[in-house]
């Protein structure tokens, strides 16, 4: 009988999060099944092959484990009922190869989406969704089958984007990342043809090349200038001001991040969270200007509050579609009134949450070494660090820190 191992890869990503997998064994031969999902080595059980309780999202992804086994295991009893007992590991793939709802792109693509969301991976739903439904628009109501999509399919894709022209060249580029990477996952799944694939660096395969985006930082005259700025009365462009000076000061933290600081992270001086992105804890001293930012938000003796800033107010911690949806709209009312912050202050360059670290970066690209950057951002490559500046950690790089907040 054919055994099922949910396991963790060896190989890490960009980020440093290992795949999670399930490994189908038969007559002593293996294939593995993606599940697309990815973290740090030290939440993963290999004995009880779950995922600890330590990783905040336990529950959840251990959930998704348990639902994809079942799945392979409806797969191995049609195997076994079309082959025998002794089916081979090729057997099982070419079944869930020839299986036809699986071999549409679209219905492999809302798995996908049902996916993450059991794993609340509610930003890149965000990204990603109106992706599939651009390239639904092009397929005119048809389906999509895996062995549609070639060269000449993708070729004429992009020819039809770029002529309806309401998307420009970085967003096509990333409907073609998406569909490279819901055809990948097909081909772990045994979902889709590896023969057929039509992306590569080989002759006749679809190079896709992403534009470089041009995000220029602000100059230190200019984060003066929002230091020293008064808006009197208009309390929406203060608070844009000082959501954006806390990221600044935070090595250019994440927006997503900022909303969610909590008072009880801070102790003995330093801001303690998790990253949004990777989950990695770090630690960042509080300068003064920091902690200017912070006394305007401090609530009155008595009062209690958990966020440190207003628009998380009321929202349970564990409802993490609400934050969220919060946040995406927070984020786009502090981006408004940054461009009418920059237009008061007479700042020609374009001002949003994000500039805020490419700012960091780009004060300290001539003040702080590149190894150290790497450090500070927790990036894995420093060809990362250079091309984007990132998160601080602990009492090495404090000096740091003073250098570019008071340079």
């Amino acid at each position: 009988m054919a055994s099922i191992h949910a396991i963790l890869r060896t190989r890490p990503n960009k980020q440093g999060l290992y795949p999670l997998a399930i490994r189908v064994t038969q007559e002593r031969k293996s294939t593995i099944i993606q599940l697309g999902q990815f973290i740090d080595k030290k939440h993963w059980d290999d004995k009880k092959q779950i995922i600890r309780k330590s990783h905040p999202n336990s529950v959840r992804m251990n959930n998704l484990i348990s639902s994809k086994i079942s799945e392979i295991n409806n797969s191995i009893l049609e195997a076994i009922h079309t082959f025998g007992d002794y089916f081979t590991i090729d057997d099982f793939k070419s079944l869930r190869l020839k299986t036809s709802a699986n071999n549409s792109f679209f219905t492999f693509s809302d798995k996908y989406f049902n996916d993450l969301e059991a794993a609340k991976k509610f930003s890149r739903l965000d990204s990603e969704v109106p992706l599939v439904k651009k390239i639904k628009e092009m397929r005119a109501g048809r389906d999509l089958l895996f062995n549609q999509i070639t060269v000449p399919y993708i070729k004429h894709l992009i020819v039809q984007l770029k002529k309806e022209g309401k998307i420009g060249e970085r967003s096509i580029a990333n409907v073609l990342m998406f569909i490279r990477k819901i055809y990948n996952l097909a081909i772990t799944e045994n979902l889709a043809n590896r023969e057929s694939y039509p992306f590569g660096d080989s002759d006749g395969k679809i190079r896709i090349k992403i534009p470089e985006s041009i995000k220029i930082g602000l100059n230190r005259e200019e984060v003066t200038k929002l230091e020293e700025a008064d808006f009197g009365k208009k309390q929406h462009l203060n608070h844009a001001r000082n959501i954006w000076l806390f990221s600044f000061y935070l090595a250019g933290m994440r927006v997503a991040d900022v909303i969610k600081a909590k008072w009880r992270d801070f102790n003995d001086g330093r801001y303690y969270y998790r990253m949004s992105k990777n989950q990695q804890i770090v630690s960042l001293k509080i300068s003064e200007q920091l902690d200017h930012i912070i006394s305007q938000y401090r609530p009155d003796s008595g009062e209690h509050s958990i966020y440190i800033f207003p628009e998380l107010e009321g929202v349970d911690p564990k409802n993490e579609e609400e934050i969220f949806n919060r946040t995406k709209r927070a984020t786009d009312k502090f981006n408004k009134n940054l461009k009418k912050i920059a237009k008061e202050l007479k700042i020609t360059k374009k001002m949003s949450m994000h500039i805020a670290r490419h700012t960091f970066g780009n004060i300290a690209s001539d003040k702080i070494a590149p190894r150290k950057l790497q450090k500070l951002y927790r990036h894995q490559h420093l060809s990362t660090t250079t091309n984007y500046q990132g998160n601080f950690i602990h009492q090495d790089v404090d000096d740091a820190l003073d250098a570019v907040i008071n340079s």
